[in-house]
């Protein structure tokens, strides 16, 4: 079974998909780049080496790490555990080279905890922009309750990362980060924002919560320890996932050439999110 694509948009290659490092525990995107080739997607970097391009990471489901790396546990900090989970590939309902749908079980502890439909899009915006139209839903197939959660809620303030994360290349500055409404890394991290914008050397990442329930997420910001983004899950308190119940997230993420300014970024997210 095929479980890696290449993606296009406008007949220009802009990314692969798929377990691209053998002992991945979860298919990634990984190199995403602009539509003149720059690379705006990182793997496996030495400061963080479990962050795997742009991903649906949760380090919390049910007790069980589905981010990769250390567990954070309350009262004795980051800490080796031996309940790393697999997010397994179950097949293609739709693969075109422009976009594809996937189903995929989330699977530890013997048996499977979350079943997970997914849509990847690549849509033309501009000459030199495009979006990544991601959309997950995560099920509980089970006949227990369970819960998702993240360091902020097992006892680490901050660090309310889970969900949608985009991991993006280290450069010798630190990438500019801003809002509609706010400036720089403290102003934009743990808010919520419509969308959110990470510039750095000759390239833009503007990303948009694409539903009503995905843009009530607080944004996870990073920019001077590492460029990162991602719509937290579980920022400050668990997210129960009742049995037979279903969590739907849907983030635009467009991807520019050149350094984009406030304006720009929201006039290209009105254009993606309405495409």
């Amino acid at each position: 079974m095929t479980t890696t694509v290449r993606l296009s948009c406008a007949g220009r290659p802009v990314g692969r998909y798929g377990y691209l490092s053998a002992d991945a525990g979860r298919p990634y995107l990984h190199p995403v780049t602009t539509l003149a080739g720059l690379p705006v997607t990182e793997e496996r970097p030495a400061d963080h080496v479990h962050h795997l391009g742009a991903s649906v990471a949760v380090p919390d489901v049910a007790g069980h790490n589905f981010w990769g790396g250390r567990t954070f546990v309350r009262g004795q900090g980051p800490t080796v555990l031996d309940n790393h989970g697999v997010q397994r590939h179950l097949g293609w309902k739709l693969c075109d080279p422009d976009g594809f749908v996937e189903e995929l079980a989330w699977e530890a502890g013997g048996g499977e905890l979350l079943r997970e439909h997914r849509t990847v899009a690549a849509v033309p915006l501009s000459d030199t922009a495009w979006a990544l139209d991601l959309s997950f839903a995560l099920t509980n197939t089970g006949e227990r309750d369970l819960s998702i959660g993240s360091p902020a809620t097992n006892g680490r303030p901050g660090a309310g990362y889970g969900g949608f994360f985009w991991r993006a290349p280290k450069e010798p500055s630190p990438p500019a980060v801003f809002s509609d409404t706010a400036d720089g890394e403290e102003a934009v991290h743990g808010h919520r924002a419509d969308w959110l914008a990470l510039c750095g050397d000759g390239w833009s990442l503007v990303f948009a919560g694409a539903t009503g329930e995905t843009r009530r997420d607080p944004w996870f910001v990073r920019t001077a320890e590492y460029p990162g983004v991602g719509s937290s899950l579980a920022a400050t308190e668990r997210l129960p996932v009742p049995a037979g119940a279903t969590v739907v997230r849907r983030v635009v993420t467009v991807v520019a050439d050149g350094r984009l300014d406030r304006a720009g970024a929201a006039a290209l997210v009105r254009r993606a999110v309405t495409a």
